[in-house]
């Protein structure tokens, strides 16, 4: 009978230790992303949708340690923010409040999709060594635009399928990079 008390006694201790100590830390935004970026452009599309009136830009953002060679490609490590298909009333982003949306309506952006392992709209690609190592796609939000500032508030699924949120900033001019 004894013998049976210690075993039920350790599987006990065994499971409550691993009660404590297994328990996953659910954060409530991603470790490590970026609060701010260091360099943008502003990828000029024009009015590239026959059936929308709106003319359209990207955001393309980048962390420190993310460089851009002669052939505006990727070099180093860090974050690469983008927001594509952001609709705007004239040529170039105007000050203001956007938000995502599949609307294609002035001062909207597409949210962020997964389409067979491919992310489109709004995601953040984690960059080690200049290879993409992670993507996030962020499945909402919005920003604003004033005085050569971005504030973000986007939200994403984290690895527990919970819904998360991550703020971040970018303060300086947007590059213009005409798209052909």
């Amino acid at each position: 009978m004894k013998k049976i008390f210690i075993n039920h006694y350790s599987l006990f201790i065994i499971l409550a230790l691993c009660a404590v100590s297994c328990q996953p830390n659910r954060p409530s935004s991603y470790k490590g992303m970026p609060k701010e970026y260091t360099l943008a452009y502003e990828e000029i599309y024009g009015h590239c949708y026959d059936s929308v009136p709106y003319a359209v830009v990207a955001l393309d953002l980048y962390s420190d340690g993310i460089e851009l060679d002669k052939n505006h490609k990727i070099t180093g490590t860090g974050y690469n923010l983008y927001l594509s298909d952001i609709f705007v009333p004239d040529s170039l982003l105007e000050e203001g409040t956007y938000r995502s949306d599949d609307s294609a309506g002035p001062f909207t952006f597409l949210p962020g999709r997964d389409y067979e392992g491919l992310p489109h709209g709004l995601y953040l690609l984690k960059i080690e060594e200049s290879k993409v190592s992670s993507i996030q796609v962020l499945d909402s939000g919005s920003f604003v635009y004033r005085n050569d500032s971005l504030l973000f508030t986007l939200y994403y699924r984290n690895t527990y399928g919970s819904r998360a949120k991550y703020t971040c900033t970018f303060t300086g001019p947007l590059i213009p990079w005409q798209k052909k």
